[in-house]
């Protein structure tokens, strides 16, 4: 993790579970901004058809090859928003998977959404990021 990557959690906040709730980013140093990355394999099909787990793991594979494209790893995310369809019986695989993927010592800052439905028909689960990395 860089050294300008501050995780912090107020005291006066009760402590969240799997996510930092301020982290601080000071320069020099570059910011990525990764796309919502779906439950597609790499020709573009969903896969696991009805399957939250399924996809919500190809999601975070295709965003740690996001990543990994800049020369970064997991642990250099510091924020990311989730879209979650049927959040109340899918969070908690989300959160199972989402601690597989980050480091809980140092969790990225987060939002989660229960959405109806997105923009790929079938699909139940989508991640965006923002990487933090030295200059």
């Amino acid at each position: 993790m860089a050294q300008n990557i501050r995780f912090m959690n107020p005291k006066s906040v009760a402590k969240p579970p799997g996510y930092t709730h301020v982290v601080e980013v000071t320069g020099p140093g570059r910011t990525v901004y990764i796309a919502g990355q779906l439950g597609l394999d790499v020709n573009g099909k969903l896969v696991g058809a009805g399957d939250f787990r399924a996809q919500a793991m190809q999601a975070f594979e295709n965003l740690k090859a996001a990543v990994a494209e800049v020369g970064a790893e997991m642990a250099s995310i510091v924020k990311i928003n989730n879209y979650i369809v049927d959040i109340g019986t899918n969070i908690a695989a989300f959160r199972e998977l989402r601690n597989r993927y980050f480091n809980m010592a140092a969790p990225p800052a987060s939002t989660a959404v229960g959405v109806p439905a997105l923009a790929v028909p079938g699909a139940l689960f989508e991640i965006e990021a923002i990487v933090a990395l030295p200059a």
